[in-house]
Protein backbone atom coordinates (compact mmCIF):
# COMPACT_ATOMS: atom_id res chain seq x y z
CA UNK A 1 0.00 0.00 0.00
CA UNK A 2 1.54 3.29 -0.79
CA UNK A 3 1.00 6.29 1.24
CA UNK A 4 -0.21 9.72 0.35
CA UNK A 5 0.00 13.40 2.26
CA UNK A 6 -2.90 15.10 3.66
CA UNK A 7 -2.73 17.23 1.01
CA UNK A 8 -2.79 14.66 -1.65
CA UNK A 9 -6.47 13.63 -0.26
CA UNK A 10 -7.85 17.18 0.16
CA UNK A 11 -7.52 17.29 -3.58
CA UNK A 12 -10.01 14.74 -4.02
CA UNK A 13 -13.28 16.26 -3.52
CA UNK A 14 -16.23 13.46 -2.31
CA UNK A 15 -19.35 15.33 -1.90
CA UNK A 16 -23.04 14.05 -1.33
CA UNK A 17 -25.74 14.18 -3.49
CA UNK A 18 -29.37 12.34 -4.13
CA UNK A 19 -29.96 10.11 -6.82
CA UNK A 20 -32.76 11.65 -8.67
CA UNK A 21 -33.26 9.26 -11.41
CA UNK A 22 -31.85 5.69 -12.64
CA UNK A 23 -31.80 3.51 -15.41
CA UNK A 24 -30.17 -0.02 -16.48
CA UNK A 25 -27.80 0.18 -18.26
CA UNK A 26 -27.35 -2.33 -20.71
CA UNK A 27 -24.57 -1.39 -23.17
CA UNK A 28 -22.12 -1.66 -20.09
CA UNK A 29 -19.56 -4.56 -20.17
CA UNK A 30 -20.38 -5.35 -16.74
CA UNK A 31 -23.78 -4.92 -14.82
CA UNK A 32 -23.96 -1.45 -14.27
CA UNK A 33 -26.73 1.14 -14.33
CA UNK A 34 -26.98 4.57 -15.20
CA UNK A 35 -27.23 7.68 -12.18
CA UNK A 36 -28.12 11.32 -12.37
CA UNK A 37 -27.26 12.36 -9.17
CA UNK A 38 -28.47 15.90 -7.72
CA UNK A 39 -25.09 17.71 -5.79
CA UNK A 40 -26.79 21.19 -5.11
CA UNK A 41 -26.71 24.20 -6.56
CA UNK A 42 -22.55 24.49 -6.62
CA UNK A 43 -22.47 21.23 -8.82
CA UNK A 44 -25.58 20.71 -10.12
CA UNK A 45 -26.41 17.65 -11.69
CA UNK A 46 -24.40 14.82 -12.91
CA UNK A 47 -24.36 11.45 -14.37
CA UNK A 48 -22.35 8.36 -13.18
CA UNK A 49 -22.35 4.73 -14.49
CA UNK A 50 -22.10 2.22 -11.57
CA UNK A 51 -21.34 -0.81 -11.32
CA UNK A 52 -24.03 -1.41 -8.38
CA UNK A 53 -26.89 -3.90 -10.26
CA UNK A 54 -25.87 -6.77 -8.67
CA UNK A 55 -27.36 -5.30 -5.00
CA UNK A 56 -29.96 -2.69 -6.41
CA UNK A 57 -32.40 -1.87 -9.13
CA UNK A 58 -32.98 1.58 -10.63
CA UNK A 59 -36.34 2.36 -8.39
CA UNK A 60 -34.83 1.23 -4.69
CA UNK A 61 -32.31 3.95 -5.58
CA UNK A 62 -34.64 7.23 -6.07
CA UNK A 63 -34.09 9.29 -3.84
CA UNK A 64 -31.14 7.90 -1.81
CA UNK A 65 -27.80 9.98 -0.70
CA UNK A 66 -24.82 8.81 -2.59
CA UNK A 67 -21.28 9.57 -1.83
CA UNK A 68 -19.34 10.43 -4.94
CA UNK A 69 -15.83 11.97 -6.38
CA UNK A 70 -17.19 14.98 -8.10
CA UNK A 71 -13.12 16.31 -9.46
CA UNK A 72 -12.43 13.53 -12.03
CA UNK A 73 -12.25 14.22 -15.72
CA UNK A 74 -15.62 12.74 -17.30
CA UNK A 75 -15.23 9.42 -19.01
CA UNK A 76 -16.99 7.98 -22.05
CA UNK A 77 -18.40 4.62 -20.49
CA UNK A 78 -19.84 2.92 -24.05
CA UNK A 79 -22.72 5.58 -25.40
CA UNK A 80 -22.42 7.33 -21.87
CA UNK A 81 -20.33 9.68 -20.33
CA UNK A 82 -19.84 9.18 -17.16
CA UNK A 83 -19.42 12.73 -14.93
CA UNK A 84 -18.72 11.93 -11.28
CA UNK A 85 -17.33 8.24 -9.64
CA UNK A 86 -19.77 6.73 -7.22
CA UNK A 87 -18.17 5.53 -4.01
CA UNK A 88 -18.95 1.59 -3.18
CA UNK A 89 -17.38 -1.62 -1.40
CA UNK A 90 -17.12 -4.52 -2.86
CA UNK A 91 -18.87 -7.84 -0.66
CA UNK A 92 -17.06 -10.87 -0.61
CA UNK A 93 -19.02 -11.81 -3.94
CA UNK A 94 -17.55 -8.78 -5.33
CA UNK A 95 -20.96 -6.72 -5.22
CA UNK A 96 -21.29 -3.32 -4.69
CA UNK A 97 -22.47 -1.58 -1.32
CA UNK A 98 -22.90 1.84 -2.10
CA UNK A 99 -21.35 4.14 0.88
CA UNK A 100 -23.27 7.02 2.05
CA UNK A 101 -24.15 9.00 5.04
CA UNK A 102 -25.59 7.22 8.29
CA UNK A 103 -27.43 10.73 8.28
CA UNK A 104 -29.55 13.14 5.84
CA UNK A 105 -27.09 15.71 4.63
CA UNK A 106 -27.80 18.29 1.87
CA UNK A 107 -26.82 17.46 -1.45
CA UNK A 108 -22.89 18.55 -2.26
CA UNK A 109 -21.91 18.41 1.58
CA UNK A 110 -18.14 17.65 1.47
CA UNK A 111 -16.95 14.60 3.26
CA UNK A 112 -14.58 16.31 5.79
Amino acid sequence: MSTITFDDFQKVDIRTGRVTRAEPFPEARKPALKLWIDFGPEIGEKKSSAQIAALYTPESLIGRQVMAVVNFPPRQIGPFMSEVLVLGASDTQGRITLLAPDHDVPPGARMH
